[in-house]
């Protein structure tokens, strides 16, 4: 996309029960209404399917990564991201993304499926930034809310592997988001995304003519184009995620911005065109 360059970088495929989890209002009935959704975002059975993924994104000369998963080696108290161990970091390496090289880090929201990789154990067991010289970038909004909050067990230590070390290290850097969007880097802009959680951010690349959008977690999974109103069990404010996306794809339906999904399975990427009272995804071809 102009001089921007975009690569998909998977971590793991999500069992067939998340999406039941996350989205329960998306019943088999409801997947099964939209054939669109066969056979790369829905099963025969319409299992929605989902997946774990890192943007990594050649712009301005620099090494970005959009989120980072859920990591190795990582106590959680969700089943299929417990204690993972994956070839993530060489994946990351062969697309020329090794530790060393990476400038950025943007955390769309603080959540353990976005912010696993900050951090891995040296050899002593500490935890320490993944990526040693970038800069972690977040939204104020999203630090400030969990910084004011109560956590539950799992949470705090969440952020006790994954973010706390990464601001001991000075390298966690909460960036103040205006409601029209803030430039990070030229090309590269944060927009707020409140709902799922009140600091989310998505990111939008520009380029030569070339716009994408990457969505973190306003939008989870294609079925939400078809019926924007379905909600994530985990939306901290429900009505604002449905505002939020409502919004986004209204702005980009019809368009050639490229919608990047967070946890879309392969094909990931698609244009928004309007169906019906909703949106469908139009799959866009991956260049190898």
């Amino acid at each position: 996309m102009g001089d921007i360059a975009v690569h998909r970088i998977d971590e793991i495929t999500l069992p067939a029960d998340t999406g039941r989890w996350l989205l329960p209002d998306a019943t088999p009935e409801t997947v099964g209404g939209f054939d669109w959704l066969k056979p790369s975002f829905a099963g025969p059975d319409n299992e929605l399917r989902l997946a774990v993924h890192t943007f990594a994104v050649e712009v301005a000369g620099l090494r970005v990564l959009v989120d980072t998963g859920i990591g190795n080696g990582k106590t959680r108290a969700n089943a299929a991201w417990h204690q993972l161990d994956t070839d993530y970091l060489a994946r990351l390496a062969a697309a020329g993304f090794a530790p060393e090289d990476v400038d950025y880090v943007i955390l769309t929201h603080l959540h353990a499926d976005h912010v696993g990789w900050n951090t891995r154990r040296d050899a002593d067991g500490t935890w320490r930034p993944t990526f040693p010289r970038a800069r972690y970038v977040t939204a104020r909004a999203e630090d400030a809310y969990w910084s004011g909050v109560e956590l539950e067990e799992s949470r705090r230590q969440m952020f006790a592997d994954s973010v706390e070390p990464v601001r001991a290290h000075g390298q966690l850097d909460p960036v103040d988001v205006a409601p029209e969007g803030t430039e990070l880097l030229p090309g590269l802009m944060l927009v707020p995304t409140p709902g799922h959680t009140p600091g989310q951010v998505a990111v939008v690349l520009s380029s030569g003519g070339g716009r994408a959008v990457i969505t973190g977690d306003c939008v989870h999974h294609p079925v939400q184009l078809a019926d924007p109103a379905l909600c994530s069990c985990v939306d901290t404010d429900p009505a604002a995620a449905v505002a939020t996306r409502t919004r986004l794809l209204n702005g980009i339906a019809g368009t050639d911005t490229l919608l990047l999904g967070t946890h879309f399975p392969a094909p990931t990427a698609g244009l928004v065109r309007r169906e019906g009272s909703g949106f469908r995804l139009d799959p866009a071809p991956v260049r190898a």
